[in-house]
């Protein structure tokens, strides 16, 4: 399939490379970085454009890859008549590019994705399209990238955009404060990684609500005022535990 990609960032990046992996054919990168523009489309050995006026309107489908609060801007400056053009927001309703195009729809990459990471990590895209033939052919396209490719309106969408930012941005977010408590008190966080991945593979056989351990799943308040009084230099990180260990007891109950 012959492809544009509107967007030079994370998404952009990291999608166009596995496209071009197998065997699609990447037409144009356009955007307003133009040195982030140009470096992506060397990469892609793509064309580059840094106005959407003058867009190449030969592709098969057009890959709006913009950050959400950008989809609705994007779609609106750009007319594809019956071109296929998705956007991949999770937040972003499809109804975004009604007016861009007669055939529209989503690919949303279930994944956080990082252009400088040296590694691809495993990617579920949810689809969805205007119509059955397009969303036909929207399913066709990480299907022929990714192992698990998934129907998902809009409503879905968003709860599952919602899920990952709480596994993902949240416990990225508890592992930067874990750090820095760490740090301040010389202590060694990678030896934290073990027990990191551990966590994380276990939910591949359990249920992580069975799996929960430590004092407040015990019930030890002992331990979780000890705890809270080491706590006392770092209020944020003092604040979160407090709220976890209440929560954690609470769905013990």
């Amino acid at each position: 399939m012959i492809i544009s990609i509107i967007g030079s960032g994370n998404t952009a990046t990291v999608v166009g490379k596995l496209l071009k992996e197998n065997d699609h054919v990447i037409n144009e990168i356009a955007g307003r970085n133009k040195i982030a523009v140009n470096d992506l489309a060397e990469k892609l050995a793509a064309n580059a454009c840094t106005e959407l006026k003058a867009l190449n309107k030969n592709s098969d489908l057009y890959i709006i890859a913009v950050h959400d609060d950008m989809v609705a801007e994007v779609a609106g400056r750009l007319k594809l008549n019956d071109k296929i053009v998705v956007h991949t927001a999770g937040s972003i309703p499809m109804s975004a590019l009604r007016k861009t195009s007669l055939s529209y729809g989503v690919l949303y990459p279930l994944q956080s994705l990082r252009k400088e990471l040296n590694y691809t990590p495993e990617i579920p895209f949810l689809i969805d399209g205007s119509n059955d033939h397009t969303k036909e052919i929207i399913f066709n396209l990480p299907a022929s990238i990714a192992k698990q490719v998934k129907e998902a309106n809009d409503e879905m969408r968003l709860n599952y955009h919602l899920a990952a930012i709480i596994v993902s941005n949240f416990s990225n977010h508890l592992f930067a404060l874990a750090k820095d408590y760490c740090d301040s008190n010389n202590t060694d966080f990678k030896l934290l990684l073990p027990l990191i991945a551990e966590t994380v593979n276990r939910m591949y056989d359990h249920d992580p609500s069975n799996m929960q351990t430590g004092p407040a799943a015990r019930g030890d308040a002992f331990t979780i005022q000890k705890h809270l009084h080491l706590l006392n230099d770092f209020p944020q990180l003092k604040k979160i535990y407090a709220l976890m260990s209440e929560s954690i007891a609470e769905t013990k109950k």
